[in-house]
């Protein structure tokens, strides 16, 4: 019987991730909105049973890939251009906001305990940017935005499970800041720590498969290499998932083989979209269950709290990248202005939705917390809603409003580096035939299909020039592969590209390579 409702789930969250995507064309909303929506419709259906997921299996099931997948896309030197703000709003703001909370949710609840205060706290603090990255990126919000968001969420979700980890120490013993101290750099400084190890023994790794399968099996795995075990010594999971991808993610050869990196790259993209359609369907089925536990708390009490509670965490926010953000431009050493103007500021302070790991770290509450555990579920649940159903539709009014759209950047970055790889490979072959290495005719023949690359690049690009195409000679076509890929990573380094570029670019040499393999044998 517990098979069968296995299927039912699954298939219910099936149907409903189909017709939310169908919906959000439709009506261009974000994905995470129709989904919680349809979600909470389709848990209050008749007949329908009551949905409980353990928050284990989120913590320990769908958080490993997600950030695994987030911190391995990073882009590390547009990330360092915004370093300041990213960690003043990954550790400052998530700090203020876990005890402000708190406070509110204290204020609300006059008989909340102070370490059950402060792990509510600590759950409504990390924002999740899947459901604001998406409305920017459709958009062609600038970069940056979009960086500071990513690379935020990342480190803001082990900075607030550290702190629901402290607090809820604290409902066990004596609460010291010296303990707490310890707990701290124990959790970052061993979160990270196991990162590295776990990246350096996965190069080796690496290097010994060669199957394909094997390899996209050993990506696949490696979050849950990193998270599980980091866990299990008392340090940060989450910090030691992001180290690994992070590390990975910014080497020329990552993790996969050049054969096998669209393959992996397409089932990553597929992963990711399932687990994160998942989180915020089960986010909204489990909204009749928690109201049912909540049931014997008057409901003017839970609309004030989560007024109170999601007003707060928005104006924190808000105020923090209004009036904290401008003061990092005044300190000593230089912090780049890549958002500096009040209305960039609103939009990313406006941008800090809630999603399923705050849900999760609230169902985490342990049973110590006593009577007051499940209204404090529903208040996470419910100013999740609020934030994603409040506050995403806002965003898109906004970029266009403010002027922030820009929908050829993208492209244009792209046509940049596919000008400047095609030419290092037409210079690569002139190269060889001036060497006499491959004689004229080979030479013309690669050239062709290069320079009717390079034309089309061009007439984008308002320049000129001509063009035809490619023998089968393998080992010269795999260099001209390997000078472009070198070509484009200078590219990147140098600044003259952007990582959105210098992935699709990379692809493209990617799918090359692969077409340049032998086939299997079987």
């Amino acid at each position: 019987m517990e098979e069968h409702r296995l299927i039912i789930g699954a298939l219910v969250i099936a149907g409903v991730v189909v017709v939310a995507r169908a919906l959000s064309n439709r009506l261009n909303l974000p994905d995470a909105i129709l989904l919680v929506l349809l979600g909470i419709g389709t848990g209050f259906l008749p007949g329908m049973p009551k949905v409980e997921i353990s928050p284990d299996v989120v913590l320990f099931g769908f958080l490993p890939p997600l950030v695994y997948n987030s911190a391995f896309f990073s882009a590390p030197r547009e990330a360092r251009t915004v370093a300041a703000p990213i960690i003043t709003l990954a550790f400052g703001l998530t700090a203020l906001t876990s005890v402000v909370v708190a406070v509110t949710a204290r204020w609300c609840l006059p008989g909340l305990g102070w370490p059950a205060a402060l792990a509510f706290g600590a759950a409504i603090a990390p924002t999740d940017a899947v459901a604001a990255t998406s409305v920017m990126q459709r958009l062609g919000a600038p970069p940056n935005l979009v960086t500071i968001l990513e690379s935020e969420s990342l480190i803001n979700d082990g900075v607030a499970l550290t702190i629901f980890g402290l607090a809820v120490e604290a409902m066990s013993h004596p609460f010291t800041v010296g303990h707490a101290a310890v707990r701290t750099v124990q959790v970052v400084v061993g979160g990270i720590g196991f990162g590295i190890v776990m990246a350096w023994l996965a190069r080796k790794v690496r290097r010994r498969v060669r199957d394909p399968s094997s390899q996209i099996i050993l990506s696949l795995t490696l979050p849950y290499l990193a998270y599980l075990p980091a866990e299990s010594i008392g340090a940060s999971g989450v910090l030691a998932t992001v180290t690994v991808g992070f590390i990975l993610g910014t080497r020329p050869d990552g993790l996969l083989q050049p054969a096998t990196r669209l393959t992996g790259q397409m089932f990553w993209r597929v992963l990711t979209f399932l687990l994160e359609s998942a989180l915020f369907v089960l986010l909204g089925l489990q909204i009749r269950g928690i109201l049912e536990d909540a049931h014997n708390w008057f409901i003017g009490t839970v609309v004030i709290a989560v007024a109170a509670v999601s007003v707060v965490a928005i104006a924190l926010r808000v105020g923090w990248e209004m009036w904290i953000s401008p003061l990092l431009h005044r300190l000593p050493g230089k912090h780049g202005s890549p958002y500096s103007t009040r209305r960039e500021r609103l939009v990313l302070g406006l941008s800090g939705l809630r999603g399923a790991i705050s849900l999760a770290i609230a169902l985490s509450l342990p049973n110590a917390v006593g009577a007051d555990r499940p209204v404090l579920i529903l208040l996470a649940a419910l100013v999740v809603v609020v934030t994603l159903v409040g506050q995403a539709p806002l965003l898109p009014v906004l970029l266009r409003r403010f002027g922030l759209v820009e929908s050829d950047r993208k492209r244009l970055e792209i046509m940049i580096a596919r000008k400047a790889v095609t030419e290092a490979a037409l210079a690569r072959v002139d190269d060889m035939a001036d060497r006499e290495e491959i004689d004229e005719d080979v030479a013309q023949a690669l050239r062709q299909p290069l320079e009717m690359r390079l034309d089309r690049v061009r007439a984008f690009l308002d320049e000129d020039r001509s063009t035809d195409d490619l023998p089968d000679t393998r080992a010269i076509q795999k260099e001209l592969v390997k000078v472009q890929r070198d070509k484009l990573y200078a590219l990147y380094r140098k600044g003259r590209i952007g990582a959105d570029a210098m992935r699709a670019v990379s692809n493209e040499l990617s799918f090359q390579a692969a077409g340049l393999q032998r086939p299997a044998a079987h």
